[in-house]
Parts: C-alpha cells; structure tokens; sequence
C-alpha cells in the first residue's frame, strides 16, 4: 500500500542506503581499489525504483476499481435519472467520481511527480473513458427505424384500398377520430414518446455530464506542478503535443463528440418513425389531402418535443432538435413520394401542402429560445421544398423534365415513341433535379396522362 507513511520509510531507507555506502567507503581508503570492488559488491536498493513500481501498482489498483464500475454498468445500468437535478446515469457518476478522487489522492502521494507518471494515469483513465463511452452509444442504428419503400405503381382511381377508405371515412379514427381528439384535448394532448427515446435522451445527458467533467479533470492534470523530471519520452502522439493545446483525453472526448451525433440521429429517428409514427408518416394525406391535414399530428408532436427539451440539459438539446427537424423533413418528403398504395395528390392539392409544411418548419422555429438557427431550418427544408415545386407543376412538365434527366443521366440521345426509358435507381436523397424524384411524384400524381405514362414508359402496375 503506497502512502505517506511507505513513502517516508522508504526515503529513510534511501538515505540509510547513501550512509552505510559511504562509511564502506571510508573504511576501504586504504585499499589498492578505494573500496570500489567492495562498493560494486553490494547490491543497490534502488528505492525510486521501488517507488516507481509501487506508483504504478496503485495506479492499476485505481484503474482496477474504474473497470470493476463499468463492469457493473453493464449488467444493471438502466439509463434511468436519478432525480430531475441529476438528469444523467448515475453509473457515469460513480466513474468520474472514482477518476477524480484517482487524480486528487495521485497528487497528494509525496513522491516526485513526473509527466511521465501523469501520463501512465491518464492513459489508463482515458480507456475506461472510452470504454464506458462505447457502452453508452450502443443503441442501435437510425436506419433501423426507417420504412421500407413501397414498389412503384401508377395511380388507380378504382383502388380498392381507396374505395374502402372512403367508405370508413365516416367511423375512421385514424384521422377523423384524432381530429376530434385533438379538440377535446386542445389544451393538453399527451405526448407519444416511448420510455425507450426517453433513456436515450438520458444518454445524450451522460455524454454531455462526461465531456463536461472530463476536461475539468484535463485541466487539473495540466495546472498540477510536476517535482520530478520524466526519465523517458512519453507514449502515444496525441499525448506529446498536450503542451500546445490539446488534452490528456483528446481520443475520448472526440468519441464523445461522434457518439453524441449518432445517439441524437437514433433519437430523431425514433421518435419521428417509430414514436410518432401513428400520428405522423403512417396517417396524414392518406385517403385525400384535403380531410387529412397535418395540424392533428403536429399538436402531439409539439408535446413531444417539449418533453423532449424539458429531459434535456440545456447543453445537449441543440443537437438531436436539429437532427429531429432533419428526420421530420425526411418523413414529410417520405410521405409525397413513397406514401404506399392509401396516397394520391392532385395538382391543385400543392397549396394545402405547402401550408402545412410552413406549420411543420414554425414548429421547430419556435421551439425554444435560440435552439434552432433559421438558416439551418431553411437550408434543410430546401428538399421538401424543391419536392413541392415539383407537385405544383403539370403532369405534362414533369414528364418532359422527367424525360430530358434520364437521357442524360444515361447517356440517351432522343426517346423514340416506342422505346421505353430506363428506371432511375432510388438513392433516397430526393431531389427536384433527381430522375428517381420526378418519377415518384407522377407515381402519385392522379391524373390519367400520368398514369399512361408510367404504363407506357416502365409497365408499371396499377395499385390495388
């Protein structure tokens, strides 16, 4: 055990060492050598090196404590907050607060401190770091959470799916049913966000709590004096340069840092396809646009947003509102090109979408003082945006546009009437210029030049 008191003992016994060396010495003068073959007889106790071993055996001793604390996260951490004033894992805690009575008692040892010794704890920490960083990303991926695209049809207007639409349309819930919930709930519609999105809010609070304690522990290893000169280099590169600006914990608070991104785009798409996906992707504009407006699934959705920054530190909410807005606009773009065998639209139905795309856009705009740069907001919206322009031109326009793209993106020169163009692969990065785009809009475009168009252009079948 390396403490004061070892360490005072062990500096006596250097010293003690440094006597008995010297009255040999002085008891060999009158020998040929000086005592020297004497003197090389003995056998060193070399106590900064039994002081350097033992610092290191307590640094795996402390290291060891760290590790048993993941160990434990791992079997029981729930992502659950403690209390609302400690709104992160309380596994995150427990590890910092061992790193940083680590690094207070390392400082108190009456040893000579080197940058070669801070450097052999930091890097034991900043695994644990990363470690524990690791197990708090887990959580699967955001493509999990998207639909898959249906197949491409033509627009049938004696679709038995809508056909049995209009005829539930009097009892349906899916959108009448919410219209109505949404006036007697005015006031207090409930939010739809699982508990599962809620511990993931949790993990983006821990990351935020990591990082923020992490480069407090940074800056006491870089303020701490040093009373001892390193005896070599030290390792690793991101480690030489910490003189010039960066830290003893560069690698994980860049895991952070990407760790953050990933978990708040898992979060986004969550809650928009999976939470919300009811009141959101599955149920506006099915049937007809005009009887199934966005404005019921919005009053959920700004609870659910609300709750959302209401979990959230201040700190950590910026980001995965950002990436909800981002995964908001993929499901609204979803929606006019890949909406499946219950969507059709009509020329004239592009003013009702775009209104409701602008309540879609002020709801983010207006959620929460400076959380949403308008730039960012307009920059993202520019897809669905360019999707809607789409929608507002003739069917005649797109197909000519639609036309002239696929020749030159194939390398075609001019269609012949009975040559059939070749399909446009979907990328799912929609785009007004995009062949693949401009095919999905005359697919839900319900008119019949569109309609014997796609038959005759790609034999497309009719929906059911």
């Amino acid at each position: 055990m390396l403490n004061s008191d070892t360490v005072e003992v062990l500096n006596r016994a250097g010293k003690l060492e440094k006597v008995l060396v010297q009255m040999v010495v002085e008891d060999s003068v009158e020998c040929e050598d000086g005592g020297k073959s004497i003197v090389r007889e003995m056998v060193p106790y070399e106590v900064e090196s039994v002081i350097l071993k033992l610092m290191g055996q307590w640094i795996d001793k402390k290291l060891k404590r760290g590790k048993e604390s993941i160990d434990r996260a791992k079997e029981c951490e729930t992502w659950n907050p403690k209390s609302k004033n400690e709104p992160y894992a309380q596994s995150a805690v427990e590890l910092m607060k061992l790193a940083q009575e680590a690094v207070d008692e390392f400082f108190r040892i009456p040893v000579g401190i080197s940058n070669e010794l801070v450097y052999e704890l930091a890097e034991g920490l900043e695994q644990l770091f990363r470690e524990y960083i690791n197990l708090l990303i887990a959580c699967g991926s955001k493509q999990s959470y998207l639909p898959t695209l249906p197949p491409l049809t033509r627009c049938n207007r004696d679709s038995k799916f809508l056909k049995l639409w209009k005829k539930a349309t009097p009892c349906a819930v899916s959108v009448e049913g919410m219209q109505q919930v949404g006036n007697t709930e005015v006031h207090h519609p409930r939010p739809s966000t699982s508990r599962g999105t809620q511990r993931l809010y949790i993990r983006l609070n821990t990351l935020h709590y990591l990082q923020s304690h992490i480069h407090a522990l940074d800056k006491t290893l870089a303020l701490a004096p040093r009373t001892a000169p390193s005896s070599r280099a030290p390792s690793g590169d991101n480690r030489s340069g910490r003189g010039n600006g960066s830290s003893y914990f560069d690698q994980a608070l860049e895991s952070i840092q990407n760790g953050t991104q990933h978990v708040s785009e898992v979060v986004a798409y969550r809650l928009i396809f999976l939470d919300s996906n009811f009141v959101f992707y599955e149920t506006f504009y099915v049937g007809d646009v005009a009887n199934a407006r966005i404005k019921p699934a919005l009053r959920i959705f700004k609870q659910n947003l609300t709750l959302m920054t209401a979990i959230l530190t201040d700190r950590a909410q910026p980001l995965p509102l950002r990436e909800v807005m981002k995964a908001a606009f993929e499901a609204f773009s979803m929606v006019l090109l890949a909406g499946g065998y219950g969507r059709v639209f009509y020329i004239t139905d592009h003013q009702m979408i775009e209104e409701d795309f602008e309540s879609l856009k002020n709801t983010f705009s207006t959620c929460g003082e400076g959380l949403m740069n308008e730039e960012v907001l307009d920059r993202e919206a520019e897809v669905v945006e360019g999707v809607i322009g789409l929608m507002r031109k003739s069917t005649e326009q797109l197909m000519e546009d639609f036309s002239i793209l696929i020749c030159e993106a194939s390398g075609v020169g001019a269609v012949t009437p009975r040559q059939k163009l070749p399909m446009p692969p979907t990328t799912g990065r929609w785009n007004r210029a995009d062949p693949n785009t401009i095919l999905r809009v005359l697919c839900h475009r319900n008119d019949k030049a569109a309609n014997q168009f796609l038959k005759k252009s790609f034999s497309l079948a009719k929906r059911k």
